[in-house]
């Protein structure tokens, strides 16, 4: 089993001081930083690009960044975040025309990489891609908006696809973006998952130790 991974998604920050808020949730516990990358096209809402992601670099930030590719197409911004700094890229299967060459791409990239599954997406897009991937990411709210309530049919999903894991023999991660809070992660974890995003649950508490403690406390 793999050990728990709390990826704060910076969509929640404060984008005026990116760099020392950053900085700060790190200090705080988190183990991941989380891009939820939007393009006012495969979802109805607009973030950041890869600039941000070189910004953080610059300013000293060496932690794993974990970008989501909520973009369509995808293979021109898989090149440019993985020049801009990113670790792990993940993607949603309906944005690219040909799913393997994308996610091959991430690989010759030197990114890990992942593939992002919407609730409306079955498990079985993965049949011909799992052995190629490195974490699953499934949506537990409708991609788009931060701080949407958590979609309880997710536990299912997650549970049927670590069992896919498990029948496969490969080393792969599931992580959870949305909804994910204090009082819900451990039903998270005890379902499967193990990278856990989490946006306003963190950056909008008084304290960013305090918040992701609770979280990890949940896990043990």
């Amino acid at each position: 089993m793999h050990s728990p991974l709390i990826a704060p998604s910076i969509l929640s920050a404060d984008f005026a001081r990116l760099g020392q808020d950053v900085e700060d949730v790190l200090k705080a516990g988190a183990d991941i930083v989380h891009f939820d990358v939007m393009d006012n096209h495969y979802v109805p809402n607009l973030s950041f690009g890869p600039m941000i992601c070189e910004a953080l670099r610059k300013y000293g930030i060496t932690a794993d960044i974990d970008v989501h590719l909520m973009v369509q197409p995808v293979d021109s911004m898989i090149q440019s975040f993985a020049e801009a700094g990113a670790s792990m890229i993940s993607f949603h299967p309906e944005a690219t025309m040909h799913l393997d060459r994308s996610i091959q791409l991430i690989k010759d990239n030197g990114c890990k990489a992942g593939l992002a599954l919407n609730p409306g997406t079955p498990l079985h897009v993965l049949d011909c891609v799992l052995d190629k991937l490195d974490y699953v990411l499934l949506m537990s709210v409708n991609p788009g908006f931060g701080g949407q309530s958590f979609i309880e049919s997710t536990l299912s999903k997650i549970t049927q696809l670590k069992q896919m894991i498990i029948t496969s023999g490969l080393d792969i991660r599931i992580e959870v973006d949305g909804g994910i809070k204090i009082n819900n992660i451990k039903s998270v974890w005890e379902a499967g998952a193990d990278m856990f995003v989490a946006g306003s649950a963190i950056f909008n508490t008084d304290n960013y130790a305090d918040s992701i403690s609770a979280m990890k406390n949940q896990l043990k």
